[in-house]
């Protein structure tokens, strides 16, 4: 681990590789777990604000859940989160012919519909954030449903940090993400 600035970062998010293959995995990471996806405080009013632009982009039942449970919901130990449907996908997850998942605000945002191109979480991901008072930490997830990604990222020679250019910047700015690559290469010639 080392320090950047107000974060403390894995060693993990520069060595490790990682390149999305939705290929082989189908967007599962939509579908999977127990949990929707995490959200920071300040993307709820987002999602409020958002949700009839991103609306025509989701599925009846995905509709269904959110006009049930809200745009997003807080569980009893205090974590903020995307609803689900019937306690499995995101409720914001819309499934092409083939059933590969994919993001509806996403969606929305590349037609233009909306400014908010998805949670953070998910841009992020396999990055995860943990905010402490002084700092956040920077970790590398390692979840068994993106072994290809690893792999796809390995045969392309891609770390995770290079993957997650974009939302690494903008989560922390361009600052930050120059520093990160300084501290990179010199590991890298070390």
């Amino acid at each position: 681990m080392f320090q950047l600035g107000k974060t403390i970062v894995s060693d993990d998010v520069l060595e490790k590789d990682f390149v999305c293959n939705l290929t082989a995995c189908k967007g599962v990471c939509c579908v999977a777990g127990e949990a929707g996806a995490p959200l920071d405080r300040d993307e709820l009013d987002i999602l409020d604000r958002e949700y009839e632009k991103v609306k025509p982009y989701l599925r009846p039942e995905g509709i269904a859940a959110i006009e049930q449970q809200g745009t997003w919901i807080e569980r009893e130990n205090g974590e903020l989160e995307t609803p689900l449907v019937d306690g499995a996908e995101c409720a914001y997850t819309l499934f092409k012919e083939d059933g590969t998942a994919l993001c509806g605000i996403e969606a929305a945002y590349r037609d233009g519909a909306t400014q908010y191109y998805k949670p953070l979480s998910c841009h992020l991901y396999p990055v995860r954030l943990q905010e402490y008072t002084d700092f956040v930490a920077v970790n590398y997830h390692k979840w068994q449903i993106c072994d290809d990604a690893c792999e796809l990222g390995e045969e392309l020679g891609v770390p995770v940090y290079k993957f997650l250019k974009e939302p690494l910047i903008r989560k922390f700015g361009p600052t930050w993400y120059a520093e990160l690559e300084e501290i990179a290469e010199m590991k890298n010639n070390s």
